[in-house]
C-alpha cells in the first residue's frame, strides 16, 4: 500500500505500507542529493489482520515527523574524489540545481550572501518553522514567500547582499497598487524576521529592515448586521449546516476556529454553560492541508466561559440527539475521530472552518442578505452588545472578555466607531451647553 508522497528539504519521500511476517511496517523511500536510492523502514507493530487503516495513519505520521539524514542532504560529485563535496568547491556563487537540495546550515556566508534574496528567503522557511508558532502562521508565512516575495525578488534578481532598503520599500510601494497596508504589514513581518536571522548570522553586516518605512495599519470597519438582519440569517439556516456558526459567531462572537472546536464537553448543560477552550485550525504546510484540532493555551485570554441561552442549549439538545441517530444508522461508516465534536456532518466527518465560509458566502448571495462576510458576524455580536447594551451596563471591557480579546485596546480600536449610542449621547449633552 503507498500513502501520500511528500516533499522535503527538496527530495520527494514516498511512503509505503508494507507486510512482513504478519506485521505492517512502514517504508519511506527517497533519492539522496547523490541520486542514490533509500529505503527507511520502520516496524508499526501492528498484526496485518484488521489494522490496514491504522498502519497507513501511521505512516502519514511517520512522515510527517522524518528527518532526512544530514548526509543525504549534501551532493558528492560522482565523478571525482568522493572525499570532495561539491559544495566546498562551488566557490561563492551556488548553481541553482545544487542549492536546492542544500539547507543554509550547509553553505558559507559567502555563499548566503551572494544567494538571490528570493532563494534565501525559501531557505529561511524551515529555520522559522523550528521557532514556537502556530502551525497557521505558518502557512502564512510560506503563502507570502511563495507568492509574492519570492517571484517579485527573483524577477528582480537582487542578492541577499546587495538588497537595500529602496529595494525593500520598491516592493512595498507595488504591493500597496493592489492590496491594503495590513496585508503588506504580513510581508513585512516575514522579512524582517529573515533578515534579522541574516544579521545575526554574519550573511549580511546591515540589516536594511531598519531603514524601511512600515506600512501604516488600516483599522478594518466591519460590515455589521441589525438585530432583525441577524435573525432572518439564523432562521434561513435553521437545520442546516450553518446552523449553529451562524449562531455562535452571532450571538456569542465565537472565530470560526473556535466554532469548529466546540466539543459536546465544552458544555456544562445542568449549569448552562459553554467553555470555549478549543479549536481547530486548518494551515496548509508543505503543500498538505493539515486538520489541526488542540486546547489553547491556559494563559490565552480568548479561553472564556459563557453562559448558555435556553433556546440555544434546546437546540443543541436536539442536534445531539440527531447525532446519536446518524451513528446508529450508519454504524461502520460513521466516523469515530471526531466523536465528541458539535460540527460534523452526517458521516460523523467535521466541516472544517473554510466549507463555513464559501457555505455562508452561498447562501448570502443566493437568499439575498446584506453582503458580509461571515467573520462579520462577529462584529455584529460586538456592534448589538455595545449599542444595546447600554441599560445593562455593558462597556467595551465586557466587550473585549466576551469577544476573547488579548487586551482592551484591540477590542477599543476594532469597535469604538460603534458605539453610536455613546457618542449620541455625548453630542446631547454638549449640544445642551452650547448655542449654535
Amino acid at each position: 500500500m503507498k500513502v501520500g508522497k511528500m516533499l522535503k528539504n527538496g527530495i520527494e519521500i514516498k511512503p509505503y505500507v508494507r507486510e512482513k511476517k504478519g506485521l505492517y511496517y512502514v517504508v519511506l523511500v527517497y533519492k539522496n542529493a547523490a541520486g542514490k536510492r533509500r529505503d527507511k523502514s520502520f516496524p508499526t507493530k501492528l498484526p496485518v489482520k484488521g489494522n490496514k487503516k491504522k498502519a497507513e495513519a501511521m505512516a502519514k505520521e511517520i512522515l510527517e515527523n522524518f528527518e532526512i539524514p544530514l548526509e543525504d542532504l549534501y551532493l558528492e560529485d560522482l565523478t571525482a574524489d568522493k572525499s570532495e563535496n561539491v559544495l566546498g568547491r562551488a566557490g561563492s556563487v551556488i548553481p541553482q540545481e545544487l542549492l536546492e537540495k542544500v539547507s543554509l546550515a550547509d553553505l558559507t556566508k559567502e555563499q548566503v550572501s551572494n544567494m538571490l534574496f528570493a532563494d534565501y528567503m525559501v531557505k529561511y522557511l524551515p529555520i522559522v518553522r523550528m521557532r514556537q508558532i502556530e502551525e497557521n502562521t505558518y502557512s502564512g508565512y510560506v503563502g507570502n514567500v511563495r507568492n509574492p516575495i519570492g517571484p517579485y525578488f527573483r524577477e528582480k534578481k537582487i542578492t541577499l547582499g546587495n538588497l537595500t532598503a529602496d529595494d525593500i520599500q520598491d516592493f512595498y510601494d507595488v504591493q500597496l497598487q493592489r492590496v491594503k497596508g495590513n496585508t503588506v504589514n504580513h510581508y513585512h513581518a516575514i522579512i524582517r524576521l529573515a533578515l534579522c536571522y541574516a544579521r545575526k548570522k554574519g550573511y549580511i553586516k546591515e540589516n536594511p529592515i531598519e531603514e524601511v518605512e512600515k506600512p501604516e495599519i488600516e483599522h478594518y470597519v466591519a460590515k455589521v448586521l441589525n438585530a432583525s438582519e441577524l435573525n432572518k440569517a439564523i432562521e434561513i439556516t435553521k437545520d442546516t449546516k450553518l446552523e449553529f456558526p451562524v449562531i455562535f459567531a452571532g450571538v456569542y462572537g465565537l472565530r470560526r476556529s473556535e466554532i469548529v472546536g466546540l466539543r459536546w464537553s465544552s458544555f456544562d448543560f445542568e449549569n448552562n454553560i459553554v467553555f470555549v477552550n478549543h479549536k481547530v485550525v486548518t494551515p496548509e504546510v508543505d503543500g498538505v492541508v493539515k486538520i489541526i484540532a488542540k486546547d489553547k493555551g491556559k494563559s490565552d485570554a480568548s479561553n472564556r466561559a459563557l453562559p448558555l441561552d435556553k433556546d440555544t442549549k434546546a437546540r443543541l439538545l436536539a442536534h445531539k440527539e440527531k447525532q446519536e441517530m446518524y451513528q446508529k444508522k450508519f454504524k461502520r461508516a460513521y466516523s469515530k475521530k471526531w466523536l465528541d465534536y458539535v460540527m460534523v456532518d452526517e458521516l460523523g466527518e467535521l466541516i472544517l472552518p473554510n466549507y463555513i465560509t464559501s457555505s455562508f458566502n452561498r447562501m448570502v448571495e443566493k437568499k439575498g442578505l446584506k453582503d458580509v462576510r461571515f467573520h462579520d458576524l462577529r462584529h455584529t455580536c460586538a456592534s448589538l452588545l455595545l449599542n444595546h447594551g447600554k441599560l445593562n451596563g455593558i462597556g467595551m471591557k465586557d466587550i473585549q472578555v466576551w469577544l476573547g480579546h488579548s487586551d482592551f485596546a484591540t477590542t477599543a480600536n476594532i469597535y469604538s466607531h460603534v458605539d453610536a449610542s455613546s457618542k449620541q449621547a455625548s453630542m446631547e449633552t454638549i449640544s445642551g451647553l452650547v448655542n449654535i
